[in-house]
C-alpha cells in the first residue's frame, strides 16, 4: 500500500514546544483527568487538537497526553496529527467489554492482537487482513510496568468494532471461538494506523462491562473498575521511566 497517494495527508502545522517523541492516548474523560492531574504542573501547556486536548510539557514526565476521543476514526486523526509532529512511541489506554468468560469487570487487558471489525483499519491494511498487532516493544513495556507494580493483566486477542449497538449474539459468539478476550472501539485502527506509518502503538484496556453471557452487564459504577483504571493511571507515568532503568 502507498504511503503517499492519500489526497489529503495531515498537515498540523508546527510541532508543539516541548512535545517528545513519547505520548498517551486516553479515550475517557475521567481517566484524561486524572492522569492530567497526576502529571500537572505549572509548566506543562495545552493545545487544543479538534475536540480533545493535547498536554505536555510536564515537569516530571516527557510524554504528552491527548484526549479524550470515541471510536477508530477519529483516533486515528489524532494519531496522524501526533505522528506529524514527530511521536515516535504511543499507548492507547481504553475500556472495554468483556467477551471472555474467564475476564471480569475491573480486570486489565494488555492485546497482543486486535481483530479488525471496524472500517478505519481496512484503510491501513491490506484488504484480505482479519487482525492487526501492537508494537511488540510497547507491549513489553507495559507488561514490565504492570508487573514491577503488582498488577495483573490478561494478555490475548481482542475484538474492534465501530458499532456497539450491534455486538450482537451472533458476533460475540464467533469471536468467542476466537479466543477474543474482549471488545472495544479503537485499539485494531490505532494498530493499523501506527504499522502503517512506522511507529510503536500499544494499548492497555479495563473491562468496563460484560457481554460474556450473551446479556449485557454494565460496570461503570463498579469500585473494582474505578479503584482499576486509577491503578493504571498511577503506573502510565512510569512506563518511560522506567525503560530508561
Amino acid at each position: 500500500m502507498d504511503t503517499q497517494d492519500a489526497i489529503v495527508n495531515p498537515v498540523m502545522g508546527s510541532k508543539p514546544q516541548q512535545l517528545g517523541t513519547c505520548c498517551v492516548m486516553v479515550a475517557n474523560p475521567p481517566d484524561f483527568d486524572y492522569l492530567n492531574r497526576l502529571l500537572k504542573s505549572g509548566k506543562s501547556k495545552s493545545h487544543r487538537v479538534l475536540m480533545s486536548h493535547l498536554n505536555y510539557g510536564f515537569e516530571n514526565s516527557s510524554m504528552g497526553l491527548i484526549g479524550p476521543f470515541i471510536g477508530a476514526p477519529y483516533a486515528v486523526i489524532l494519531l496522524e496529527s501526533l505522528i506529524v509532529w514527530g511521536v515516535r512511541e504511543v499507548v492507547f489506554f481504553g475500556w472495554c467489554g468483556a467477551v471472555s468468560r474467564d475476564v471480569r469487570i475491573g480486570d486489565v487487558i494488555v492485546p497482543d492482537q486486535a481483530f479488525i471489525d471496524d472500517g478505519t483499519s481496512k484503510n491501513y491494511t491490506a484488504e484480505t487482513s482479519l487482525e492487526t498487532f501492537p508494537s511488540a516493544s510497547i507491549q513489553n513495556l507495559i507488561k514490565s510496568s504492570l508487573t514491577r507494580n503488582n498488577l495483573r493483566f490478561h494478555e490475548g486477542a481482542i475484538w474492534s468494532t465501530d458499532a456497539i449497538f450491534r455486538e450482537t449474539k451472533e458476533k460475540v459468539g464467533f469471536f468467542q471461538k476466537k479466543n477474543a478476550l474482549a471488545v472495544e472501539m479503537e485499539a485494531a485502527a490505532l494498530f493499523s494506523a501506527g504499522s502503517f506509518r512506522n511507529i510503536d502503538v500499544g494499548c492497555i484496556l479495563v473491562v468496563s462491562d460484560d457481554l460474556s453471557s450473551l446479556k449485557w452487564k454494565p460496570g461503570f459504577n463498579d469500585p473494582v473498575f474505578k479503584e482499576r483504571r486509577n491503578q493504571v493511571c498511577n503506573i502510565i507515568p512510569n512506563f518511560w521511566n522506567e525503560e530508561k532503568r
